[in-house]
């Protein structure tokens, strides 16, 4: 847990995170790791309401089994500290109510969500449920990484059918991989939002003018794959802390009824203080995680000065800052939904790299109605009583605004009335919570049961087909869908295999 963010910090070509910096100028991460997203999140683990479950069109009581076998394998009941602790107890003074406990379901009011990193802050990933597989029914390549999807095309049948694909391994050579003989067999593609999409496009199933311009072969005219793209954004307010904290991320939310997600974490998760060296008083290079100019760059320099030096002179100036400085802990608001949305594009041939993708962050009013909302909401837990123990009281809501609107957290222009207007605010310091989803989304590129519209054997199964992001953290429903459609896509086969033998 204390390694969150210097794992997102981590730029090298060995890091687990891959960087990517959306066309709206705000930066993210993917992963590039066995067990994806959960490797690299802040571990916060809630299911989907059962409204969104019943909308989407699954099984209700099949989802539950699902979250169930995903649950005893990942997700623990975390334990309060004093910071978490308040912020509960001031999201129901300030009416977040009803207080419902520790629980996995998506309920209004307050509650204590569970997470994946056990009593001890070590994290559990999607990469354990592998301890359910049979070792004799799977084959797993790590460091191997696909480049496209291969199609039968032509010949006597109407559609273009996947057969296989193409990777390279850690050395960069290429293989061929294939399906065995069999109408059932197929492909399941399930690289995440950004890399599904992509990963279409570059076998030949996308919007054809857009695939012509990369002079891609096309298989299917598919204007849907990479629209639909969305981002839930977040907006936070740093409260310096007269008390120590401790460190912890994602526990508590408040679950409102205006469409806003209240969470926080604190501690040196956000701004890790600086450790003794081993030679005397030589110290190591801080890390500022998220908020540093390593992470967040510069944001109030312009592009084509954010230059190596410029932010090697940045981190020597905040490294001089004593630690109380960086005491305290983020309040944060995320959209529901979100209604904005946008759209990905291929840069180049190059599955490796990151495509463009625009998440078109507030262009839709509600979206900006909710988080303005949400952090008037915030203001009030921070004047809370509950709240108290954690907050300087000379400290104004306007000046906490204006301390967290100098934090790099993307490379936007800041305004001079950031904390005079909250929409101004919300625009100019907004940051993603990692919830990004579409680009594959149900009725537009697969059908309910996931395959690709227009083809055969080829299925997405990931949070690319999502058209609004599930709860407050889509992690839980993601694994879930993995179990969800796992247990339906085996039982269609039991199913079709007794029925062969009855004919036989």
């Amino acid at each position: 847990m204390t390694h969150f963010t210097a794992t997102l910090a981590d730029t090298s070509a060995g890091s687990p995170a891959q960087r990517f910096v959306s066309e709206d100028g705000v930066i993210n991460s993917r992963p590039r790791v066995l067990g994806g997203g959960s490797c690299i999140n802040a571990g916060f683990y809630t299911r989907a309401s059962d409204e969104y479950v019943l909308d989407v069109g699954w099984d209700l009581e099949a989802a539950k089994a699902a979250y169930r076998w995903v649950e005893d394998v990942v997700a623990f009941h975390p334990e309060l500290g004093p910071w978490q602790a308040a912020l509960q107890r001031g999201l129901m003074e300030v009416g977040v109510a009803p207080d419902n406990g520790f629980t996995f379901d998506h309920i209004d009011g307050t509650k204590v969500g569970g997470s994946i990193f056990d009593d001890k802050g070590r994290r559990h990933t999607a990469a354990d449920l592998l301890r359910y597989a049979r070792p004799e029914g799977i084959d797993l390549l790590l460091r191997a990484r696909v480049a496209k999807i291969l199609f039968n095309v032509g010949g006597r049948r109407a559609r273009s059918v996947a057969h296989g694909v193409v990777f390279h391994d850690s050395r960069g050579r290429m293989h061929k991989a294939y399906l065995n003989t069999g109408r059932r067999n197929e492909i399941i593609l399930s690289a995440g939002a950004m890399g599904s999409p992509q990963l279409l496009m570059l076998s030949g199933v996308g919007p054809a003018d857009h695939l012509r311009s990369f002079n891609i072969t096309l298989v299917l005219n598919q204007s849907a794959v990479g629209q639909g793209m969305a981002d839930n954004p977040m907006n936070a307010i740093f409260v310096p802390s007269p008390s120590p904290v401790e460190v912890s991320l994602i526990q508590v939310v408040g679950i409102t009824h205006f469409g806003s997600y209240i969470e926080g974490a604190s501690g040196s998760n956000w701004a890790n203080p600086r450790h003794q060296g081993s030679g005397g008083n030589r110290r190591p290079p801080r890390n500022f995680g998220m908020f540093s100019p390593q992470t967040g760059q510069l944001a109030t320099v312009p592009p084509k000065q954010r230059t190596p030096e410029a932010i090697a002179r940045a981190t020597e100036a905040m490294s001089q800052l004593d630690d109380s400085v960086f005491r305290g802990g983020f309040i944060l608001e995320k959209v529901l939904g979100p209604a904005s949305t946008g759209h990905l594009e291929l840069r180049n041939l190059n599955p490796d790299d990151n495509p463009a993708v625009t998440f078109n962050y507030f262009s839709h009013p509600e979206d900006l109605r909710r988080c303005v909302e949400g952090l008037t909401l915030i203001e009030r837990v921070i004047q809370s009583k509950s709240f108290q123990n954690f907050t300087y009281p000379y400290f104004s809501l306007e000046e906490l605004l204006n301390i967290t609107a100098e934090f790099p957290v993307n490379l936007l222009p800041r305004h001079d009335n950031d904390s005079k207007s909250l929409e101004q605010f919300c625009k100019d310091t907004v940051m993603t919570i990692w919830h990004y989803h579409g680009g594959c989304q149900v009725g537009r590129v697969v059908d309910a049961e996931y395959r690709v519209l227009g083809v055969d054997a080829l299925r997405v199964i990931d949070g690319s087909t999502f058209n609004a992001s599930p709860g407050t953290n889509p992690q839980a429903t993601v694994m879930m869908l993995g179990r969800y459609m796992g247990v339906k896509m085996r039982d269609e086969r039991v199913r079709a295999e007794g029925l062969r033998r009855r004919k036989l």
